[in-house]
């Protein structure tokens, strides 16, 4: 079983985005007895908050489920469940680096989402719950959520 987490800052916009929409591609691809995936964030302000409304609006738009899906902080425990700890940003990398075990810390274990990128137009996935351009963090997302899935299924 492969085990991947999304962590941006509050766990209402990005990550949980990417968990929907990776959960959506597994299934379609029929590999969810494989691969698991899960979402946190590095704040505790949102614990137990559905997503945004604009994250749950382009999801609901792609008729993809946000169901279940709840804001939560990652903990220390993720380090070891999780094969992959993808982060949305710059700072929520300095985060989980912070945050992980000296033997938690290395670049295939712990990267930034723009890396799946080959173009990567920013460093970053851009924060919509500042800028409220979910469509263009939804296409980022999309994208790089099809590079992860053909490495997760190889």
């Amino acid at each position: 079983m492969i085990r991947i987490l999304f962590v941006c800052l509050g766990n209402i916009c990005r990550s949980p985005m990417a968990e929907a929409v990776l959960r959506d591609k597994i299934i379609k691809a029929g590999a969810g007895d494989r691969i698991v995936v899960d979402s946190a964030g590095t704040g505790n302000w949102h614990m137990g908050s559905i997503p945004h409304p604009g994250t749950r609006k382009i999801l609901s738009r792609e008729g993809i489920s946000f169901a279940k899906i709840r804001a939560r902080q990652v903990i220390p425990e993720d380090f070891q469940r999780f094969d992959r700890i993808i982060a949305m940003d710059r700072s929520n990398e300095r985060d989980l680096y912070r945050l992980a075990a000296p033997s938690e810390r290395d670049g295939q274990k712990i990267f930034r989402f723009m890396r799946l990128l080959d173009d990567r137009p920013s460093a970053d996935v851009p924060d919509p719950y500042y800028t409220g351009r979910f469509d263009e963090v939804f296409r980022l997302v999309d994208r790089g959520t099809d590079v992860l899935l053909r490495q997760l299924l190889r």
